[in-house]
Formats: C-alpha cells, sequence, structure tokens
C-alpha cells in the first residue's frame, strides 16, 4: 500500500475508526450490523466521530492560517485587482473562512462599505459558505478525490460567475443605504503572537462546532435514516439518476433547510449510496448551504428584493446547470 492510500484510508476515510465501531456495536451492544439497527447505530457513532474530529482539525488549521488576514487586510489584497480577477480572488479568500451563510453577511457588509465591488462582494458571499478548504477533505474522506476537487471547483466557478453577473448589471442601488455607512472595523493582527494566534484557532473551533453540532447530528441521523430504512426504489424513483427532473427536486428541496457542507455530508453520502446522482446529490448540497431560507432572509436585510431575485435566480440556475452537468459525467467521478 503506498503512502498516499495509506493515508486516505486510515486518516481521511480512518477506517481504524469504522472497525472500532464495529466492534463496539457487535461485541459490547451485541447488536448484528446486518440489522437495519445494527447497522444505523454504526453509521450514526461513526460517522459523527469521524466528522467531529476531521472538522476540529481542519478548522483549527485554517483558523491559524486565517489569523494572518483579518477582513481588513482581506478587503485590501482583493482591493488591489479590477473586474474577473478580483471576483476569483474574493472567491478564494472565501474558501479559507469556514463560515455559514448567515455569519458570512456582517462581512458582506464590511467590504461593501469598505468600497468593494458589490459583484465582488457577493462572489465571496457565495464562496465562503458553500465551499471551505475543509470541505475538500471531508468530501474526499466520504467520498473521493475526484468528486471532492470538482466540488470545490465549480463552487468557486459559480461564485465568478455570479460576482461577475452581479457587476456587470450595475445593480448597486438596490443595496439599502446604510450598508454604504457602516465601517468595517477590524483589529491590527500584525503583532499577534504565536501562542495568540493558536488561541484564536482553538476559539474559532470552539465558536464552530457550538454552532454546527446539531446540523451535523441531525445530517447523521436523517443519513442513517436513508441508508438503512427508506428503500432504495422510493428513492431512485424521485432522485434516481435516470430522472430528469431529479436536480430541480433536489435543489428545491434544500432551500428551505438551514445548515452547512458539514451537516449535509450525511444525507449525501447515504444518497448515493441508494442510486441517486453525483450531481443531483451536489445541487442538494449547494442549494442548503447557498440558498437557505435563514440566510435568504437576512440578506433581505442588506439588499433590496430586485437584487435579493437576480442573486437567487443566477445561483439557482448555476446549481441546476452544475447538477445536470456532473450526472451527464457521472462516469469520470467513478
Amino acid at each position: 500500500m503506498s503512502a498516499f492510500s495509506w493515508l486516505n484510508s486510515q486518516l481521511l476515510k480512518m477506517e481504524w475508526l469504522y472497525d472500532l465501531i464495529k466492534r463496539l456495536v457487535e461485541d459490547v451492544f451485541g447488536l448484528s450490523m446486518t440489522t437495519r439497527f445494527g447497522n444505523s447505530l454504526h453509521f450514526f457513532i461513526y460517522d459523527t466521530i469521524k466528522i467531529f474530529l476531521l472538522l476540529s482539525f481542519l478548522i483549527f488549521g485554517i483558523s491559524y492560517i486565517q489569523s494572518f488576514f483579518p477582513p481588513e487586510r482581506t478587503r485590501k489584497i482583493i482591493g488591489r485587482f479590477k473586474g474577473v480577477t478580483a471576483n476569483l480572488l474574493a472567491a478564494l479568500l472565501g474558501t479559507i473562512t469556514p463560515f455559514c451563510s448567515c455569519s458570512s453577511i456582517p462581512l458582506f457588509i464590511g467590504f461593501t462599505s469598505a468600497g468593494l465591488p458589490i459583484g465582488v462582494t457577493f462572489s465571496f458571499l457565495i464562496s465562503s459558505p458553500l465551499v471551505d478548504l475543509a470541505s475538500v477533505l471531508l468530501l474526499a474522506s466520504i467520498f473521493n478525490w475526484r468528486i471532492a476537487i470538482a466540488y470545490v471547483v465549480v463552487g468557486v466557478i459559480l461564485a465568478v460567475i455570479s460576482g461577475t453577473i452581479i457587476s456587470k448589471a450595475k445593480l448597486e442601488k438596490y443595496v439599502e443605504s446604510y450598508v454604504f455607512n457602516n465601517p468595517l472595523l477590524d483589529l491590527d493582527q500584525d503583532e499577534l503572537t504565536t501562542r495568540q494566534r493558536l488561541q484564536f484557532a482553538k476559539l474559532q473551533v470552539d465558536d464552530i462546532i457550538k454552532k454546527v453540532w446539531v446540523y451535523i447530528l441531525v445530517g447523521v441521523g436523517i443519513g442513517a435514516m436513508i441508508h438503512n430504512y427508506i428503500p432504495e426504489s422510493i428513492i431512485t424513483a424521485v432522485l434516481g439518476q435516470d430522472k430528469w427532473y431529479s436536480v430541480p427536486v433536489a435543489t428545491f428541496v434544500g432551500i428551505p433547510m438551514y445548515a452547512d457542507i458539514f451537516g449535509t455530508l450525511p444525507i449525501a453520502e447515504a444518497l448515493v449510496t441508494k442510486g441517486v446522482g453525483i450531481g443531483t446529490v451536489m445541487s442538494f448540497m449547494m442549494a442548503v448551504t447557498a440558498l437557505s431560507l435563514p440566510s435568504m432572509i437576512m440578506l433581505s436585510k442588506v439588499v433590496k428584493p430586485k437584487l435579493l431575485g437576480v442573486f437567487a435566480g443566477i445561483v439557482s440556475v448555476g446549481i441546476l446547470i452544475i447538477g445536470f452537468a456532473f450526472n451527464g459525467f457521472s462516469y469520470l467521478f467513478i
């Protein structure tokens, strides 16, 4: 076994943990893995522990890096560029900010009030909850590296294209006026010590885990139910890869939910094992993270209905295109 294969199986997929939980279920709880309840219990315990372990480790590392890029410095970096380049940079910087869509909105206000074009800030707003460095490794741990990298690439492309269209449309007048008079306050982090940066990273882990733990447990619970209790025939009848309407249905179902990618991953994992197309699953995950109803309600407080509608429309169309495209070329990711 190569070093990469060992790292992938033991550190990302945590096969050692899978075997340990299997022993717990069979030897301690006295349940068979061949039963629905035993398999569901294993799925719930294993996925919950794996996600929390990976998430804590990844957020700590990402947050340590993020301590070198406070909001004001991020704004200054982006502000040096124009056009599509600025949108791309905003989208890429969004990948190192592990925020949910609602948490990203205050930064959207700060960036806009500090003079960044709204299209650039929208690229950041879309990318930040949709794609982050942690999601790459978590997706790879559940699916494979091809799917993980493809998800990140299309997420960044969606953020760049959406932001560029909004920039070209000149929709600044549809941003609430108070946003432009709400300067971004920031602390100078140039002189933080290593100990302070480590403390910042620890606090970020605590803060984000407190925000998402419920969604992770709910997501893993739903995933366990789908995996073991809902017949494959029912799921494929509605969301099967051969159904043209599976992508719109998955997108529509995802919008009312409020979670981040970490809460949707266990559901996505269960759906894929039941025969749902990878494009359909991607559309569901993207709709939950980028177009969730709570985040749209919060965004409506800072932009007017026309801009909100344009944003939702562009992102929705992009998600549908991505879903159909990945279902059509799913053989590339097996």
